[in-house]
């Protein structure tokens, strides 16, 4: 059987929302979905530094269960339902210095930001996906799942290993009941607040920022492809993931790393 799709308006009369969605590969995924004809709601605990009316912007700190309890009513109050859900809500505070400079609270704080809280939004979600026969979930999760890093950001690849595995148990449970759910896994990104550590890197050693962003990629191991991604390499991914072409992908976990990752 053929089918066609309409790339420009694919996603025409969708509910989606996408947490972390005020900046980085959060807010190109937003924008992404947004100029697919999506209805887009973007989470964050501040207010976006360029704000977009089209996006409806929820104040929450998904990291607690309140924060997630005032995003489902908000949502369900004001559209009724939600028929894409992306978790891109991440990140490490975590000091550096190895395992030993890590605390309960460090621990407690990482969980509960990159694992908990997707965790928390699907129990949420989920059930109304389930009654109407249709969603897609996407974890953005990050190649740190397989690689970790260990001088500072050991939390956020185990509790981002956890969501991997998580996404791919709860696949299993919900692909039978017409939900996919889908892992995007994204190795270094050149966001804003990584060119602002290119230049503190730049100044501190003297050295230009492209000396810079290659020192990173070489900590990294190297990237193939030569250059670290940026967010709208995440959030085409994405657009394509939660879109009627990818209506047969579900239970997979795709790497965006130009290559970082060395083995298969």
């Amino acid at each position: 059987m053929e089918r066609e799709f309409n790339f420009n308006n694919e996603l025409s009369g969708k509910i989606a929302m996408v947490t972390g969605g005020t900046k980085g590969a959060g807010k190109a995924i937003a924008e992404r979905l947004l100029a697919a004809g999506a209805q887009v709601i973007i989470t964050a605990r501040n207010l976006p530094e360029e704000p977009n009316e089209k996006l409806y912007f929820i104040s929450a700190d998904l990291s607690k269960s309140a924060g997630t309890a005032k995003v489902v009513t908000a949502v369900l109050s004001k559209f009724g339902r939600l028929d894409i859900l992306i978790n891109s809500l991440g990140g490490s505070e975590t000091p550096a210095g190895g395992f030993a400079n890590l605390t309960d609270e460090h621990w407690e704080e990482t969980l509960q930001t990159n694992l908990l809280a997707p965790v928390r939004l699907d129990r949420a979600f989920l059930p109304q996906m389930i009654r109407q026969k249709t969603g897609v979930v996407i974890h953005i999760a990050s190649i740190q799942g397989k690689l970790p890093l260990y001088e500072s950001t050991l939390p956020y690849a185990a509790a981002k290993a956890g969501l991997i595995n998580y996404s791919k148990g709860l696949s299993n449970e919900v692909a039978p009941k017409g939900i996919r759910v889908l892992t995007v896994s994204p190795g270094w990104i050149m966001t804003d607040s990584s060119k602002r550590m290119m230049e503190r890197i730049s100044q501190t050693k003297a050295i230009s920022i492209e000396q810079a962003t290659q020192s990173v990629m070489d900590a990294l191991g190297g990237i193939p492809y030569g250059r670290p991604a940026m967010p709208e390499d995440v959030a085409e991914m994405v657009g394509f993931l939660v879109s009627p072409r990818a209506s047969y992908l579900t239970g997979t976990e795709f790497v965006i790393d130009g290559g970082t990752i060395p083995t298969i």
